[in-house]
């Protein structure tokens, strides 16, 4: 029989001086890569929690987390976070969530502005709702960038000039394709295109010619940029001679049978469209059925960076597909290699200076903010201005669809972050622990924003100067933001970090996974547990593990296990130990077997 805990909320695994989060990684800390990943070949179909090796709690709170948001909330006091929303949920291949929340359509505008609908005038949300992409469509564009390069059309360290000449213009002759999938081009982030130009030939144009900001360098900066994705989409036309849509159509929805996907939804899709903004200033009113950004409707609905439709059972064919190593029921649309080298953070090097920048070939990396405890190096996704995201976890196998209208009416009604975030910290909290070597009862950290949570171990006895430590670990937070210490003490007032040894506690291979901190530790431990020992210093009458959270993101938390210190073969804190626990709970309450 196999016992299960469960662990909280997760990035790259650092090891930092307390108080000081820009200390260096050790030269031997583990890491995860895309070289590590196993590609399966899973089906999706549906299925329970339990059949997926879930907890089903969490699995069954989703919907009714979901629906919160519908109405204002602490975080978003003014407004709902969206009209509606779909989500869907998936492990090994296992559908275990599905649902929509809300209003596909739920505010209209008269002469005086936006109005909301009787209920009974209004479009519910369904599960084949078609909701507005927005910056997911980048996804789109960089697949059939990414199958050029395949082809050997594209070297994504080419210049872009050489695909499209009239690029150069504005300091760009040394841009690459692949600056421009990582967002490291220096162009600008937007330019209102959709009002400076009249037609859409000259807004394409303006977008391929635009200069990059004064003093920026090729690779030597982070800015996310729409402008960036606008010309990978001409570049793939220009390349092939045929338009985005159909390349897209052809190289990616059509070979997936994604019959739901694609730019500019026709007639007979309309009744299932999410409505979106109301904009008054292009004369759109409450826009359905075209796109929501207006460079993208002023280019014709078709665009690098915007533009694409679909549903959460079309999106969750693409995320298994990428899973699966890029193929789907033996439609190949990517090489392993290729989905391998799409989840390299090539901008590591500028993590320093712009610590949202973690970027594959057009994926966001480890991205917190809304991967919540999904969160990994390799965990990859993207979100969109409507209130979109994707978030794909090649470690558990898993990904978390959320569609919403969140600007439906009015974009300055706020974002929906928390809500993504809050929906994967969910779905990660449903992922099981296996126990450590030997069992035992794990104590584990609660789920709090903002907190200092300590579990303290007094000794029987002050620790004389060969005292030693040692314990199970198994931790995942927020790299940075939120830290672990181990810290003694001689009085119960004055806390000191304690210097720490960590080993795999299960080797899958000898050598490189040893590593040391000063006493504090943040990031991504690897999903696995660690046997860590200390010299405890001479005079300490208490041991804790102090668990400090920042005001938003975590990963899944902090487990401990077997906490033992000994001396001169005298025995001074075990498991009959009394520990004082503040936002630590024992994990035989609501373990499973």
């Amino acid at each position: 029989m196999i016992k299960l805990w469960f662990a909280l909320p997760i990035c790259a695994i650092a090891c930092v001086v307390a108080g000081s989060p820009a200390a260096a990684v050790p030269a031997s800390a583990p890491a995860v890569t895309p070289a590590d990943l196993v590609f399966r070949h899973d089906v999706l179909r549906a299925g329970t929690a339990r059949q997926a090796g879930l907890r089903p709690e969490p699995i069954a709170a989703l919907p009714g987390l979901a629906a919160s948001y519908l109405a204002p909330t602490p975080d978003h006091p003014d407004h709902p976070a969206y009209a509606g929303a779909a989500v869907l949920a998936a492990h090994h291949g296992i559908v275990v969530s599905r649902f929509a929340v809300g209003d596909a359509v739920r505010y209209t505008a008269d002469a005086g502005g936006i109005v909301e609908m009787p209920p009974d005038q209004r479009v519910p949300a369904r599960t084949d709702t078609l909701w507005d992409l927005a910056s997911i469509s980048k996804l789109f564009t960089t697949i059939v960038v990414l199958q050029q390069a395949e082809a050997g059309r594209v070297d994504l360290d080419a210049p872009v000039a050489s695909f499209l000449p009239e690029f150069a213009a504005g300091g760009k002759d040394a841009v690459t394709v692949r600056h421009l999938l990582t967002h490291t081009s220096g162009l600008p982030p937007f330019l209102p295109f959709y009002s400076r130009y009249a037609t859409p030939a000259e807004r394409f144009a303006a977008a391929l010619t635009t200069p990059v900001v004064a003093g920026s360098t090729p690779g030597g900066q982070y800015a996310y940029s729409d402008i960036g994705l606008i010309a990978l989409g001409v570049l793939v036309e220009r390349i092939t001679g045929r338009s985005l849509a159909d390349v897209v159509r052809d190289g990616v929805t059509g070979p997936l049978g994604m019959g739901d996907t694609g730019y500019t939804p026709g007639p007979a899709q309309l009744e299932r469209v999410a409505a979106t903004e109301y904009q008054p200033y292009v004369k759109r009113g409450v826009v359905r059925g075209s796109v929501h950004d207006e460079n993208a409707w002023s280019l014709g609905g078709v665009a690098g960076h915007a533009g694409v439709f679909s549903t959460v059972d079309d999106l969750a064919i693409l995320c298994q597909t990428l899973l699966d190593g890029g193929s789907y029921r033996g439609r190949r649309i990517l090489s392993e290699a290729m989905v391998r080298a799409a989840l390299v953070n090539y901008n590591a090097d500028l993590l320093p200076r712009f610590p949202d920048s973690a970027r594959g070939l057009g994926f966001e990396l480890a991205k917190h903010l809304y991967m919540d405890g999904m969160a990994s190096p390799v965990t990859f996704g993207h979100t969109g201005f409507t209130g979109t995201s994707v978030v794909i976890d090649p470690i558990d196998q898993s990904f978390l669809i959320l569609l919403s209208n969140r600007v439906h009416p009015d974009r300055g009604w706020g974002t929906n972050t928390v809500a993504r975030r809050a929906l994967a910290r969910a779905f990660a909290a449903a992922h099981p622990i296996l126990a450590g070597p030997g069992g035992g009862e794990p104590w584990r950290t609660d789920r709090r924003d903002s907190a200092a949570m300590t579990l303290t171990a007094p000794l029987r006895r002050a620790a004389g100067d060969q005292a030693h430590g040692s314990f199970l670990l198994w931790y995942d937070t927020e790299p940075a933001a939120d830290t672990l210490a181990l810290e003694s003490s001689p009085d119960g007032v004055t806390w000191t970090p304690v210097p720490m040894t960590l080993r795999p506690a299960r080797p899958a291979r000898t050598g490189g996974d040893v590593f040391t901190s000063d006493g504090t530790l943040t990031g991504f431990g690897g999903r696995r547990w660690w046997r860590v020992t200390a010299d405890v210093p001479p005079g300490t009458t208490a041991l804790r593990l102090a668990y400090r959270t920042d005001s938003a993101a975590q990963g899944r938390g902090v487990l401990l296990d077997q906490l033992r210190v000994v001396e001169a073969g005298a025995t001074l804190v075990d498991s009959r130990t009394t520990f004082a626990a503040n936002g630590w709970t024992n994990s035989q309450v609501g373990a499973e077997t």
